[in-house]
């Protein structure tokens, strides 16, 4: 069954990791997936491997904080291929890892520019090229720390406490023009970012601790998220906005 046939879908941070396997699920579900990130060279590759198996997509290098770009490259999608029918909002970095006391005020800006207003300036444009083209579904990447908080993360939690609380307004005000807008809690996922930090002595005890948090004794794969994401951006999911659907192997039911 192709959930996505023929949709027209952009995913940010889509060079690795939960948007790499995102992208590559969605064009095998018949979607032409834009695939939005900063990192050209790794989006090259991603695209390229995508494209090898059969997936339709097209790599946009952009900056997610640069409203210009961001405007532009939506705008250039919509008259490429007529609508914009699904976004993943996905791209965002980690936290700064010190004390709140401690968080410079450039690491705090750049949390919240690309992880609360990159989400921000993307649904702005989504909504405003949906509102024209029918309407459509976007999905947001938020956090388990998007609801509760842990230690040395002041900057990252403030962020995505601001997406989940963005994915909730934004549905109230597009729920009767046929635009759909929820969000993911994903726990810990194996990504390429979350390898190298657990490598790093200064997050090796925090992700330990974390892990020992999910109930089920291990990390989320990239294609565990995906699926979520693709359920809420298909048809089959309806009748579901305004919600944080957490996928985190029982990370915050403890």
């Amino acid at each position: 069954m192709n959930a996505l046939q023929d949709k027209i879908i952009l995913v940010t941070g889509a060079s690795g990791g939960i948007g790499q396997e995102a992208s590559s699920m969605f064009a095998a579900a018949g979607a032409k997936v834009m695939m939005l990130d900063l990192n050209e060279q790794a989006l090259t590759e991603a695209a390229a491997t995508i494209s090898a198996a059969g997936g339709v997509v097209e790599p946009i290098s952009i900056n997610i904080t640069d409203e210009h770009q961001v405007s532009q490259v939506i705008d250039g999608i919509v008259e490429r291929h007529g609508r914009l029918d699904g976004a993943f909002n996905n791209a965002g970095i980690e936290q700064s890892n010190k004390p709140l006391h401690e968080l410079p005020r450039a690491s705090w800006d750049k949390v919240i520019a690309v992880d609360l207003t990159g989400a921000f300036l993307c649904m702005k444009h989504e909504i405003r090229v949906m509102l024209k083209t029918g309407g459509g579904s976007i999905v947001n990447t938020a956090s388990g720390l998007g609801v509760v908080a842990a230690e040395a993360a002041s900057d990252y939690i403030a962020a995505k406490h601001g997406v989940i609380g963005l994915t909730k307004a934004a549905a109230i005000d597009y729920a009767k023009l046929g635009i759909r807008v929820n969000a993911i809690l994903p726990g810990i996922v194996e990504t390429p970012m979350i390898m190298r930090l657990s490598g790093e002595p200064a997050f090796t005890s925090q992700f330990e601790a974390m892990r020992e948090r999910h109930p089920m004794g291990r990390f989320a794969q990239p294609a565990e998220i995906a699926a979520g994401v693709l359920w809420l951006l298909s048809d089959a999911s309806s009748f579901v906005t305004g919600a944080s659907m957490p996928i985190d192997g029982g990370f915050l039911a403890v």
